[in-house]
């Protein structure tokens, strides 16, 4: 069979293809009317004498509501009655409830209210984090737009747009606009974008809780910002749909407009019915550990599709994805072309096929990542299936409602634990969904990178007056500390480019004009920096395309680098051979072999976030205290855990809220402790080089460190007198201590390094690394390569450059988690300390050993060295 660009391999792809073609055009022709969904617009529902916007009421919404039989949620009531009065807000709601419908109709109650603008004016923008999502929003503003006005539309706008349709909207501007961060960054490039933009009087965005963490957020914070200054009456509202912190996060969305407008906050609150479950297999070894990715459940997961229409099957890595996808197809060959594969590496063209295969119902089931967490609507998935644990609780019910995505419809998710450890986190994280702990996001705070941008973004549209500006950027929760001086610097280094780069013209960005009005004085300048906007820093990566054309997706380039001519390996679903590498493109065929490596992609763990970390504890103590008492806990999680956690007992003990157990081992390798926080990988390696540092100045020597989600362990060669050092009261141990925590960590790590790898996003975004035009980028070497060479510049002649200090202060707080590693410190201060002496590995010693046993060199295969030491401790455990 010829290779299609973008559809999964297997036999009758190009018969479905033709069919799904064919059902798109019957669409197009036909008006299809859908089942009626309370709260929810169907496909497409036409009225005759559609009035104006301006005739638009409540009572209209009303009556168009009852014409489908439906009625309005409360919160949907409340929502429209807040827009009305003028007011801002965040609405909260759960995936497939509705939101969308109540935020839009408000807006449209509103503007119904306001007189229309003087001239084709946009009076609505909706902005979504995802291109994808953005299209998907387009089609579902315009169809309930079309049921109710006659004289309104809407149309899309991000970085997929032509310049021919860029130039149509500019020219007749749509009465509601969907776009993205970086794309409504771009209309403050050009100056004849702000006469449209300063008639805007409704700003939404959806899913607020994936951009409030991020610079994008910082972005969008902003934008908000310069929109509320050029129209004071803006009314900004969020859609969210999993958060711990709402009333922050409103806050955050709101800070620029607060002012102008009373802020409402709505929690949608519907009877939908969440169904979370665990797969609990036969049997389970008592020595646990990580690496299996599940694939021993298999025929569970093929059974659960099986018996379901459309079942999406989430990963927590694009490995696990490809290796679960081809596992799949093999256990199943019937599911070709009937299964696919959906990450965020695959070529745009793969992923909409996918999706909408998904929509349309012809696809049984995906194999995915977070690439389809977001509010793409898939009402035919019946099941979604986590393999592994999700490690948090927002991304469990983000992913639950994935199912079920409408109202009155439930919503299930099954976890299938890769090792026995995940079903307590499987447990805990339905405890934690049903008690409403849910993480909370906070916005990052004054990213002068980010600032650094939007100076010359605004000096490329309209220009700037520094004291106008600083005012209006404090606005924004993000700056609302930033001191004048700190946007002084910021100021100075895109005029002059800093004290080492006064030199270099292309670093002199901004001017000021007679009128004392900062500008951007050259064309080229002006050219890389719209080619540049946007906080979005991608992994190294290079195409995949066939020899024979057509691309299959982007993959990392170091893994591409460390393959030779004619080496396989697996991507896309496919067994494919590397024929050659050229432009920062790997060309590939189709490969004979049905074995390969699998692409290991760049932040693949996930650390266990705080909230499930803190309930796994509240797990493993009711698990104490009915093996203590002899009963049986109701937990189907917990019973199936019986033996190994009351073997952890019998040999040591089991850590809760209210301790921190200690384990201290000698063996044949040397000296072990085992430290169980439950803090999360992230700052389990920090709390473990701290440990080893602060030990080692008591008493020379070397560490290896080990960590996992649970703990961490130190191993040395020579005795150390642990116990001495850490036993009594844990608040006064010094190694525990939080004082002299930043200089302590800076110290015991590589913390120029950390700064150095931070220093590369920063430097993009920044504009002090150009990653070059359409078909002419630079490749992951030349690109870190000038940013080191920044780095080492500004550490040598411009010591005082703020991009030094918040490239070491995000190195602390990203890649380690300096504030959470702090908070750590802190509860085990009010810890008891167990500290047990142990005669071999317990159930939970054991991941971690094999944890380092991974970073060893060994001819044995690591599989049967672990079989090997599972059996010894078997046999003890008999004893």
């Amino acid at each position: 069979m010829s290779e299609f660009r973008g559809i999964p391999p297997g036999p009758n792809v190009g018969t479905q293809l033709k069919a799904l073609r064919r059902k798109k055009k019957a669409a197009d022709r036909a008006v299809n009317l859908v089942p009626a969904t309370v709260g929810q617009a169907p496909e497409v529902v036409l009225q005759a004498n559609r009035p104006p916007l301006s005739e638009l009421t409540l009572a209209n919404l009303q009556e168009w509501f009852d014409a489908q039989g439906w009625q309005p949620f409360e919160y949907q009531l409340q929502v429209w009655k807040a827009f009305q009065k003028g007011h801002s807000g965040l609405l909260h709601a759960t995936t497939g409830a509705g939101k969308t419908l109540a935020v839009w109709l408000g807006a449209l109650l509103r503007l119904a209210q306001l007189p229309k603008p003087r001239g084709a004016a946009t009076r609505v923008m909706w902005i979504t984090p995802m291109r994808a999502l953005a299209a998907d929003s387009t089609k579902a503003l315009q169809q309930s737009l079309s049921a109710l006005v006659g004289d309104c539309d809407v149309a899309l706008q991000t970085g997929d747009t032509d310049s021919a349709a860029r130039a149509a909207i500019l020219r007749n501007p749509p009465f509601a606009l969907v776009t993205t961060p970086e794309s409504l960054t771009l209309m403050f490039t050009r100056a004849s974008s702000q006469p449209n933009l300063s008639k805007l009087q409704v700003l939404v965005v959806d899913e607020w809780h994936e951009l409030i963490g991020n610079k994008r957020g910082v972005q969008l914070q902003l934008a908000i910002a310069r929109l509320a200054r050029i129209n004071p009456g803006l009314q900004v509202w969020g859609l969210s749909a999993t958060l711990g912190n709402l009333p922050v996060a409103m806050d955050v969305l709101l800070h620029p407009v607060k002012n102008h407008a009373k802020s409402t906050l709505v929690q949608g609150k519907l009877p939908k019915q969440l169904i979370i479950d665990s797969l609990i297999p036969d049997t389970f070894e008592r020595f646990p550990w990580g690496g299996h990715l599940g694939l021993n459940q298999l025929e569970f997961v093929a059974r659960e599709i099986d018996q379901s229409a459309s079942t999406l099957v989430f990963t927590n890595t694009r490995s696990q994805a490809e290796i679960w996808y081809q596992a799949l197809l093999e256990a199943r060959p019937d599911y070709a072309g009937l299964l696919a594969l959906h990450h965020g590496s695959l070529d745009k063209t793969v992923r909409d096929w996918v999706e909408q295969g998904l929509k349309n119902g012809s696809l049984k089931a995906v194999v995915c990542t977070s690439s389809l967490d977001l509010g793409v609507d898939f009402l035919p998935v019946e099941r979604v299936i986590q393999i592994g644990s999700p490690k948090g609780v927002a991304r469990l019910l983000q992913r639950a409602g994935r199912s079920g995505h409408a109202p009155g419809r439930p919503s299930r998710i099954t976890v299938v634990p890769t090792h026995a450890l995940e079903l307590v986190e499987a447990a805990a994280a339905r405890h934690a969904a049903q008690q409403k702990q849910i993480e909370s996001r906070f916005s990052p705070q004054a990213p002068l990178d980010v600032l650094v941008q939007h100076l010359v973004t605004v000096a490329m549209g309209t220009g700037f007056k520094p004291d106008e500006l600083f005012a209006e950027v404090c606005t924004t929760s993000a700056y609302e500390n930033l001191s004048r001086s700190q946007f002084d610097w910021a100021l100075a280094f895109v005029e002059k480019g800093g004290e080492s780069l006064a030199a270099y013209p292309d670093y002199q960005r901004v001017a000021a004009d007679e009128d004392g009005i900062y500008r951007v004085p050259r064309r080229d300048i002006a050219r890389r920096h719209a080619m540049s906007v946007g906080t979005i820093v991608s992994d190294a990566a290079m195409h995949v395309a066939w020899m024979t054309g057509g691309r299959l997706g982007t993959i990392e380039e170091g893994f591409i680098a460390r393959l030779k001519t004619g080496d396989c390996f697996s991507f896309a679903g496919r067994v494919l051979e590397l024929v050659k590498v050229r432009d920062m493109t790997a060309y590939v065929r189709k490969a004979n072999r049905k074995k390969a490596t699998v692409p290991q992609w760049q932040g693949g763990k996930m650390p266990l976030s705080s909230e499930l970390a803190h309930a796994s504890l509240q797990m493993l103590e009711l698990a104490h205290q009915a093996i203590s008492s002899g009963k049986k806990t109701t937990l189907p999680e917990l019973r199936a855990l019986e033996s190994l956690l009351a073997l952890q007992m019998r040999w040591s003990a089991l850590p809760n809220t209210g301790n921190l157990l200690i384990e201290a081992l000698h063996s044949k390798e040397g000296h072990h402790l085992f430290v169980y926080p439950f803090e999360g990988r992230t700052v389990h390696i920090g709390l473990a080089s701290l440990l080893a540092w602060r030990a080692s100045r008591h008493k020379p020597g070397t560490f290896s460190i080990a960590m996992n989600d649970y703990g961490f362990e130190l191993l040395s060669a020579e005795p150390v007198n642990w116990h001495e050092w850490i036993a009594g009261s844990l608040a006064q141990a010094p190694l525990f201590s939080t004082e002299n925590l930043f200089e302590d960590v800076l110290a015991c790590l590589n913390a120029s390094e950390l700064a150095q790898r931070r220093f590369r996003e920063i430097a993009r975004i920044a504009g002090l690394v150009f990653q070059g035009f359409p078909g002419a980028g630079k490749s992951a070497k030349q690109l870190q390569a000038s940013s080191g060479l920044f780095f080492e510049v500004f550490k040598k002649h411009d010591q005082n450059n703020l991009l030094l200090d918040q490239a070491q202060r995000e190195a602390l707080e990203q890649e380690l988690d300096l504030k959470r590693m702090e908070a750590a410190l802190c509860a085990i201060h009010r810890k008891t300390l167990v500290f047990k002496s142990i005669d071999r590995p317990t159930p939970f010693a054991f991941p971690l050993l094999i944890e380092r046993l991974r970073e060893t060199v060994s001819t044995e295969k690591l599989s049967d060295r672990v079989a090997r030491m599972v059996a010894e401790l078997e046999k003890a455990a008999q004893v």
